[in-house]
């Protein structure tokens, strides 16, 4: 692998200028359908070297380059030619943009499938723009607000008439170590598939994600944070002084909770760089790190650390070539893969079926763009177990199970507290599965292992006479969960989901690129994006700052709350670890910025790096989403939108609030 490496710096004059020259793999034989010639490479797939003749494999190539020629050409010069937009009231109708982009990206039209759930299933889109978080939604909006959520088993009727109502499942802490909980896994899946509500989630998930349960074990934490600290807290990082090294273009929560335990476990922590203007990394930088510490001659057992990879970045879009992740393998890493940021079936590619990671961390919620809250995977090889330590401190970090929802009803007037009788019986008649209420057969099970007192012996002072016992009743069926929304995702598939976000995105960049201040005289631009730009690879991720006509950066989190107000959910980002070639060395001060923590900008401290606006598109998002937020950056080319926008959230509110 790292010949491959070697092979791609030698041709590179300069690998740190960003010239998109990253190490990308060849592309993949297209398949045999026509329809799906066009747009068959998968981003980042792992080439297999097939023995196959001269003139096919020629044609092959020529094929799959021209099919993504054409689309940056379509993508570049088909939207809106030759036009700029200095007025967002000049700005182009939704309908005509639309026509546009079908006529532009004509497979879009193909794709009418997701537009057909989401007006089904997940109606609350319509009112609000959600472009704020990234993961795996496990039900639809449909599902956790109908009356009776669908269930695989008939629901049990209920003994007080109620409706059956969400939520699905309740989370449960344990005090145990990430070493045990594997190790232990494979009896909890035992015990808990003839109908436990852990098992079934696992089950799910996991062929939702085609991630084989004969390698892997899940354990489900509290949230992402939680799954990296566990990780690192849990990693033998004190054994033959490992390393950490990360590939993050941006500021990440969860990458820097890992990397304060392992540095505090004696771990030398390292970052990938990334080369400006395109945010992609810098090769010769990483392949350096990956080599750091060779041992000549030593064990072939000892790794050097964990390398953690996230494939694609949650901020920029830019998107990282599986080859990295084989490398490291090949270096001695054990790696592990953060697909949090990646589309809902990107899990299943060739890649991963070639290249399986030592642990992978994905992010479920339970309803796309309402209700983010739910629990994080952390999917641990077993066949690396021997990585991990059992540790005191990983006991209480936030490993959970999943437990049936929890329904308290009140009794004798105003008490809190439970008859035991009355609330056992509440509990067999109300307690629901992850998607909906226990099967009747299951209820049914349990009230018959209940054991019978003879109360006739009780009240004499007599034991209860031993009688032989009942044969046992057959083992309950394995229950099963729906989760409309990861049955969505699988209904779409992985090549519809990524034609259709690569479409949107890059429609977006181009749009952006279009804005331009009327008030300047070589028409500054009002928006800069911050990676990729119009590319074929490029993630469903977009980094992006708005400019007055003065060229004065507008504050993200003043653009945030204002698209708040316009019902479009954004969040902000810190990018960090750039590096500049001497090309773009005077591109350095006017573009870093010292921001602490929270934000704020420092004169003279603090990590420096950029400060964006980020917009991140799910596998419902469509084009009018694009388009609505298109129409508020264009908002921005007023030069009183703010001012305005001010005094009208004073005259609603009657107070002046800083914005």
């Amino acid at each position: 692998m790292l010949l491959l490496i070697n092979k791609y710096l030698s041709r590179s004059k300069n690998p740190a200028a960003g010239d998109d020259k990253e190490m990308p793999p060849p592309p993949p034989p297209p398949p045999a359908n026509g329809a799906e010639r066009e747009f068959m490479c998968i981003p980042g797939c792992v080439p297999v070297r097939v023995k196959r003749g001269t003139t096919t494999t020629t044609t092959t190539t020529t094929t799959a380059r021209t099919s993504r020629h054409n689309f940056v050409k379509s993508a570049a010069s088909g939207l809106f030619p030759g036009a700029q937009f200095t007025n967002h009231e000049s700005l182009p109708a939704m309908e005509e943009a639309y026509a546009e982009f079908v006529a532009a990206f004509p497979q879009y039209a193909g794709l009418a499938q997701a537009d057909a759930i989401r007006d089904g299933e997940y109606q609350h889109l319509d009112r609000h723009v959600c472009l704020d978080y990234t993961g795996i939604n496990l039900f639809s909006h449909a599902q956790m607000n109908s009356s009776v959520p669908s269930t695989s088993a008939t629901p049990p009727a209920s003994s007080s008439g109620a409706a059956w109502q969400p939520p699905f499942f309740d989370i449960a802490y344990k005090s145990t170590s990430l070493r045990s909980q594997v190790q232990c896994g494979d009896d909890v899946a035992a015990a808990s598939a003839a109908g436990g509500i852990g098992g079934a989630v696992t089950r799910r998930v996991m062929a939702s994600l085609n991630i084989p349960d004969d390698e892997y074990a899940m354990v489900c934490t509290a949230n992402r944070t939680t799954a990296f600290r566990l990780l690192a807290e849990s990693y033998s990082f004190q054994q033959h002084g490992k390393r950490l090294l990360t590939v993050y273009d941006y500021e990440s929560e969860a990458a820097g909770a890992m990397a304060e335990s392992a540095r505090r476990r004696g771990a030398e922590v390292m970052s990938a760089t990334f080369a400006w203007p395109g945010m992609r990394v810098h090769a010769a930088d990483l392949r350096k790190k990956l080599l750091r510490g060779r041992r000549r001659g030593g064990g072939g057992g000892h790794r050097r650390g964990l390398f953690v990879f996230p494939l694609v970045s949650r901020m920029t879009g830019a998107r990282y070539p599986y080859l990295w992740m084989s490398a490291a393998h090949e270096q001695g890493w054990h790696v592990a893969l953060d697909a949090c940021a990646l589309g809902t079936k990107d899990l299943d590619t060739l890649g991963l079926s070639l290249l399986r990671p030592d642990f992978i961390v994905c992010n479920f919620f339970k309803v796309f763009g309402e209700n983010p809250s739910g629990f994080a995977g952390l999917f641990v090889k077993k066949s690396s177990l021997a990585a991990l330590e059992r540790s005191v401190i990983a006991r209480s970090i936030g490993i959970v199970s999943i437990v049936p929802a929890r329904r308290w009803s009140l009794h004798d007037g105003y008490s809190t507290e439970l008859d035991p009788a009355a609330a056992a019986a509440d509990d067999l008649d109300t307690t629901s599965s992850f998607s909906g209420p226990l099967s009747g057969t299951l209820i049914a099970l349990t009230l018959k292992n209940v054991p019978e007192m003879d109360a006739a012996g009780e009240e004499n002072g007599h034991s209860p006479e031993i009688r032989e016992a009942d044969p046992p009743p057959p083992p309950p069926p394995i229950m099963e969960v729906e989760c409309r929304g990861l049955d969505h995702a699988d209904a779409l598939g992985l090549i519809a989901i990524g034609n259709r976000l690569r479409c949107i995105s890059n429609w977006l960049v181009v749009a952006m690129q279009k804005l331009r201040h009327p008030q300047s005289e070589q028409g500054k631009a009002l928006v800069r994006v911050y990676g990729p730009r119009v590319k074929f690879e490029r993630g469903p991720s977009l980094a992006f700052n708005v400019f007055d006509w003065k060229g004065e950066k507008v504050a993200p989190p003043l653009v945030q709350k204002l698209a708040d107000r316009h019902n479009i959910s954004l969040t902000c980002g810190f990018l960090r670890h750039i590096c500049f070639s001497d090309k773009y060395d005077a591109d350095r001060a006017a573009v870093l910025e010292h921001i602490d923590g929270g934000g704020k900008r420092k004169d003279a401290a603090g990590e420096m790096g950029i400060y964006v606006v980020n917009a991140s598109l799910g596998f419902l998002t469509n084009f009018d989403d694009a388009y609505r937020l298109w129409a508020f950056v264009a908002k921005f080319l007023d030069a009183d939108f703010v001012e305005k926008e001010r005094w009208r959230y004073t005259a609603l509110n009657q107070k002046t609030v800083e914005v």
